[in-house]
């Protein structure tokens, strides 16, 4: 099935102009490159699922994005849920599938918890061929749709590393936006500044050991500017990035 998506991933890309919709690559150890341009305006490729950094809305709410899922912490899981904090969990299926039970718990429990795309191997997807693309993409949402009953249809591109044949490949395999961050709230060896936060705002997060506090510092930043946590997908739904 995958081989066959890469062929007409790869034929397409033949016509396809590359656009101005990138993000910057890894920095560091951590994902901290700079956010992508909203909706991947000023691309000239078509058709293609938008790269969303932050959705233009006038209600007064902030989106919690989590990544990757290799550490567990029951203390977040009882967070998100007592605090009924609406989150998009971008997984990587080696990180989940040793204690699916706590994601799963997560998704079941929490209002509304959704688990979306992050590739399988958490690789560079600018630098692979189509081929490689598909196998990422495709391969990381048909593992969620088994373990989650539901098929992811955002995707967050590994270190933010977009552009429009990533975007292509996404499409063939059923994304409908990649999303960036607008905040990386992420400690990545020692606390970050906390930013001010804005309407429609998209916060980084990480399953990493300091997740319990890096969260509770982007709910207070939110809490402060008067913003509360809202579901991703009904919001670029109402914003028109998504149908």
């Amino acid at each position: 099935m995958w081989r066959s998506r890469a062929v007409l991933a790869a034929f397409a890309s033949l016509s396809l102009t590359v656009g101005g919709a990138q993000a910057a690559g890894a920095v560091g150890a951590g994902e901290v490159a700079p956010a992508a341009p909203a909706a991947a305006a000023g691309s000239r490729a078509v058709g293609l699922p938008p790269v969303v950094s932050h959705v233009p809305t006038s209600e007064k709410v902030v989106f919690i994005t989590i990544d990757d899922g290799w550490a567990h912490d029951p203390g977040v899981a009882q967070t998100l849920v007592e605090q009924r904090v609406p989150a998009s969990l971008f997984l990587l299926p080696g990180a989940f599938s040793y204690d699916a039970q706590y994601f799963t718990g997560l998704v079941e429990q929490g209002r509304s918890v959704n688990v979306e795309n992050h590739t399988v191997n958490h690789p560079d997807l600018t630098a692979l061929d189509a081929a490689g693309k598909d196998a990422e993409v495709c391969g990381a949402g048909e593992q969620l749709a088994a373990a989650f009953g539901r098929e992811p249809k955002l995707l967050r591109p590994p270190y933010g590393a977009v552009n429009d044949d990533v975007r292509l490949a996404a499409k063939a395999c059923g994304v409908k936006a990649l999303i960036t961050w607008t905040h990386d709230f992420t400690t990545w060896g020692e606390t970050p500044a906390t930013p001010q936060l804005n309407a429609g705002d998209i916060v980084l997060l990480h399953f990493t050991p300091t997740l319990g506090a890096d969260l509770k510092r982007a709910l207070d930043a939110a809490k402060a500017a008067g913003l509360k946590p809202a579901a991703l997908m009904p919001h670029l739904k109402s914003a028109g990035l998504v149908k």
